[in-house]
């Protein structure tokens, strides 16, 4: 038996429609053996985070789906560490009757998967990291997130410092750091210190920052990396490293790759004019 195929997803956002439309996708569809493998950021500024979350917990063992900020942000805020910003958008969900029950589910996901030569993360790794390092720091802030004190990580996760990895971190230092490269980190600088304000594109960078990928010696380099949250830097196809954020939210389409061969199928939003593409 052929092992089943692997669709890996980039940021839905509370976009429930586009990804109700690839799941029905022939390509999809027609595979009852299909996985799922979901980058994070499941939720907010779409207009439909609960149902996006009640569609992805109906998938069960078939998906992996990872946490993003937007997707730590709901838990803070469930949690009643954070208020809703002016911007959030899942308000639904907090309000839902079986709230408890999804958000008891979010945060048992992952932070990051290793499967078949390829690493997921929402956003991004930092140069000094071994996969297996990724994967026992990733460890350590899932621990936390699914312990009754799982609260009093979201508390202190906010904030931009420190800037790099060192061994002897300790604590909500430790933590913020793991949490910061994995869910929000695009560039570094020369020294592999995460500048985490910058949104833009690469090819609108001034000065010696540089992309977290990009990254001389960077320790995994020898796997694929896949990840979404960067939506100004769109599509990128590479044998180490996918970018799976199409800017589903502004306008953009909801990005699927098949692991095996790198098959693209994309979905245009409710905000676009263009239809159902593949290529």
């Amino acid at each position: 038996m052929s092992a089943p195929d692997i669709w890996m997803v980039g940021d839905i956002q509370g976009c429930c429609a586009p990804l109700q439309k690839l799941l029905a996708h022939p390509d999809i569809a027609s595979n009852a053996q299909a996985r799922f493998w979901f980058a994070g950021d499941l939720v907010n500024r779409g207009p439909h985070s609960v149902e996006t979350l009640r569609l992805l917990m109906t998938l069960d063992d078939r998906s992996v789906c990872l946490l993003g900020n937007h997707d730590l942000h709901l838990l803070a805020v469930a949690a009643g560490v954070r208020g809703l910003g002016k911007n959030d958008t899942f308000h639904n969900v907090l309000t839902a009757p079986d709230a408890d029950q999804i958000i008891d589910w979010l945060r048992h996901r992952q932070l990051a998967h290793f499967e078949l030569g390829h690493l997921m993360v929402h956003a991004g790794v930092l140069p000094k990291w071994s996969v297996k390092k990724v994967l026992s720091l990733a460890n350590e802030v899932q621990a936390a997130l699914r312990s009754d004190q799982w609260a009093k990580l979201l508390q202190k996760m906010y904030g931009n410092e420190p800037t790099h990895w060192k061994n002897g971190h300790t604590g909500s230092k430790r933590l913020r750091v793991i949490i910061n490269a994995l869910t929000r980190l695009r560039m570094c600088n020369a020294q592999g210190h995460m500048a985490l304000s910058v949104k833009s594109s690469p090819k609108d960078q001034v000065g010696k920052l540089i992309p977290w990928f990009d990254m001389p010696d960077r320790q995994t380099r020898d796997v694929t990396v896949v990840f979404g949250h960067w939506s100004t830097l769109g599509l990128l196809n590479r044998p180490d490293a996918i970018c799976l954020d199409t800017g589903c939210i502004w306008g953009g389409h909801l990005s699927a790759m098949r692991l095996q061969d790198r098959r693209l199928l994309q979905v245009a939003c409710d905000q676009s004019l263009d239809p159902l593409a593949s290529s």
